[in-house]
């Protein structure tokens, strides 16, 4: 899965609001036969989307993420919690997934997430409120400044690692950003090397 750089983003909030959804509702167990990060997005809230026959269902609250190719999620309280997949965070991204935002995201999958390049947001319960009531309607971010902006023209500003945020901004994970700085290494290296002959 190639990673897509963050700066502005436009696209549908879907609210699932029940708290306490686990890593396991994301994506159940049965479908983790994998280390690889592609392939997870059709099992995304697989138990929740389809029926026991397998056919969807209608009242799905993540069908506009199938409409639109992407989304953001407000989730309710303690999104993520339980076990520590990575796989969940990989399974929400190929789905489209962009921005996850609660009151609260389980330590673990906030982590995981903003390493993944899927955007974690923690807000206060009234600002969340306030987003709830946007559900269905499109909503930009603007990594670029740090806030949200509703369809009536509200910003909500937001908190982000600033590491996290400057990978995003570029598309980058951990390792991208370490071998960026080989020629910098490098010469360091060589420096030292004549330092000391």
């Amino acid at each position: 899965m190639s990673r897509k750089a963050f700066t502005r983003l436009a696209a549908p909030l879907i609210h699932l609001p029940e708290p306490d959804l686990d890593t396991d509702q994301i994506i159940p167990a049965r479908f983790l036969t994998t280390t690889r990060r592609e392939g997870l997005g059709p099992f995304l809230f697989y138990d929740r989307r389809y029926g026991t026959d397998g056919t969807p269902r209608p009242d799905f609250p993540l069908r506009p993420l199938e409409r639109h190719g992407c989304a953001f999620l407000l989730a309710g309280h303690n999104f993520g919690c339980g076990s520590s997949r990575e796989h969940a965070v990989w399974a929400l991204l190929e789905a489209g997934v962009r921005a996850v935002i609660s009151t609260r995201l389980a330590d673990i999958f906030r982590g995981n997430a903003l390493r993944n390049g899927l955007l974690a947001i923690e807000l206060p319960p009234a600002q969340v409120l306030r987003l709830a009531r946007c559900a269905g309607q499109e909503v930009l971010i603007d990594l670029l400044e740090r806030e949200m902006r509703l369809p009536d023209g509200e910003r909500i500003p937001f908190a982000i690692d600033p590491f996290a945020r400057y990978a995003m901004l570029r598309g980058a994970d951990e390792l991208d950003l370490l071998l960026e700085l080989i020629p910098e290494i490098e010469r360091h290296e060589r420096e030292r090397e004549a330092e000391h002959a």
